[in-house]
């Protein structure tokens, strides 16, 4: 897969955060949607059709304010509004709305642009506009080849979510996961990557072994993930971009995939050694080894702060499963969580503010974050099996996978994606083709 490149080439902010009398409040559960109106993106003439493979993409300029409304509809902080209530074309509005008609559908906030296609660029400006102080707030273009039409929208709508919200959007992005299809007794795996909305599915593996957790690399499109070769556990690194895969190592007391540092520069992962588990890290350019923990207990799952200064990790040491906080170098080990049930898969919230978790309590699962001292704890969501939260780039937004129940023989069972956002509200299942389980986010791909 090739590198996707995107060109800038004009910005524009006319209006200061300040000023801006249109914002959304992020911090507690939105329940009264930003209404927001998002023009088709108007045809340029002289533009062609996208020719995709065997297809052809016409109307580009409907598909990406398409591709936008369900992207901002999606997040559950703003209510795309209906286009036959529209009363100003596309191309007039986009050089100058009348706010008026747009202030009569109730719009607070309208997304306007138009699109140039040739044979080899794809060149779309929109631009954001306050209805409510009848000012324009941000406008930008961009210049790519054509088949990166659905990134621009993607682009898009983060630089319209960062203006609104003043956070970083989680549009531009990919989620990893494992496949997975087959009876519960007798289930096949692979990987399988797709774009957050659930477009341009691709499988990575061929199913022929079990693959488990894959894991980003927080600094570039680098997978970790485990798999079992001739039934030995085995880690390996991918390159989403190229294909390239290595090796990292045998690992056969492995009981979680590794994941990486801030850097990118290790791994840090579980290992099973005389009949003991301990965390360990790898560095990846010398290979070297080192362990952190020496316990008498099980410690696994290990997840590093974003400064990589703290590692959190589950750990029996108690008694029972609970979650610890240690320092990069294994010292100074915490306890932080004292509640009732079984504390496991803690992730560290890429702002460095929260730790999601999931919790195990009169047999049900629960996804939760805490602070990372363990206190304000709170639980988003219940059900009968449900595990492993991954953060979305800004840290708004968790990902995880749900299980349904299965009969004696194995019938009835499926593993779902789901997301939901740090107010506990916005629950959604993540359409995939397959079942799928074990997700993780990636960075920011325009950065």
């Amino acid at each position: 897969m090739k590198k996707l490149i995107f060109f800038i080439f004009c910005i524009f902010l006319f209006n200061s955060s300040a000023n801006a009398l249109v914002e959304v409040d992020i911090t507690r559960g939105n329940l009264d949607p930003l209404p927001i109106a998002v023009s088709p993106l108007y045809i340029e003439s002289g533009s062609k059709d996208i020719k995709q493979g065997d297809k052809i993409i016409k109307n580009i300029g409907e598909r990406i304010s398409k591709v936008i409304e369900v992207n901002f509809r999606r997040s559950g902080l703003f209510n795309p509004l209906k286009k036959d209530s529209f009363v100003q074309k596309p191309d007039i509005a986009h050089v100058k709305p009348r706010f008026e008609d747009w202030k009569l559908i109730k719009a607070q906030a309208l997304v306007t642009g138009k699109v140039l296609v040739t044979e080899d660029k794809l060149r779309v400006e929109f631009r954001l506009w306050d209805v409510i102080a009848a000012k324009e707030m941000v406008a930008l273009a961009f210049s790519t080849t054509p088949n990166n039409w659905r990134r621009v929208a993607h682009i898009i709508s983060d630089k319209v979510y960062q203006r609104l919200t003043g956070e970083e959007g989680y549009f531009d992005t990919r989620i990893i996961y494992v496949a997975e299809t087959g009876l519960k007794t007798q289930r096949y795996k692979k990987l399988a990557i797709m774009d957050q909305d659930g477009a341009n599915l691709k499988y990575l593996t061929l199913g022929n072994e079990l693959v488990l957790t894959p894991r980003f690399n927080p600094k570039n499109q680098l997978v970790t993930y485990l798999s079992y070769f001739r039934n030995l556990p085995r880690v390996y690194l991918l390159d989403i971009e190229t294909g390239v895969q290595e090796v990292v190592g045998d690992f056969p007391g492995m009981t979680f995939a590794p994941r990486f540092s801030p850097d990118g520069k290790k791994i840090i992962m579980s290992f099973a050694k005389d009949g003991n588990s301990d965390i360990y890290t790898m560095n990846l350019d010398t290979r070297v080894v080192e362990k952190l923990t020496d316990h008498t207990s099980i410690d696994t799952s290990p997840s590093y702060s974003p400064d990589g200064k703290f590692i959190c990790f589950n750990s029996d040491r108690s008694g029972l499963q609970q979650i610890y906080v240690m320092r990069s170098d294994g010292s100074n080990v915490k306890r932080i969580t004292f509640g009732k049930g079984l504390y496991g898969t803690p992730v560290w919230s890429p702002r460095g503010d929260l730790i999601a978790f999931t919790r195990v309590h009169k047999g049900k699962f629960y996804i939760g974050v805490m602070r990372t001292d363990g206190s304000g704890e709170r639980l988003l969501t219940e059900n009968f099996y449900q595990e492993a939260p991954s953060w979305s780039p800004n840290g708004r937004v968790l990902i995880f996978y749900r299980e349904t129940k299965s009969d004696s023989e194995g019938k009835g069972f499926s593993a779902k994606l789901w997301s939901i956002d740090l107010t506990g509200y916005n629950e959604r299942l993540v359409e995939t083709e397959t079942d799928g389980s074990d997700p993780s986010w990636s960075s920011l791909l325009s950065k």
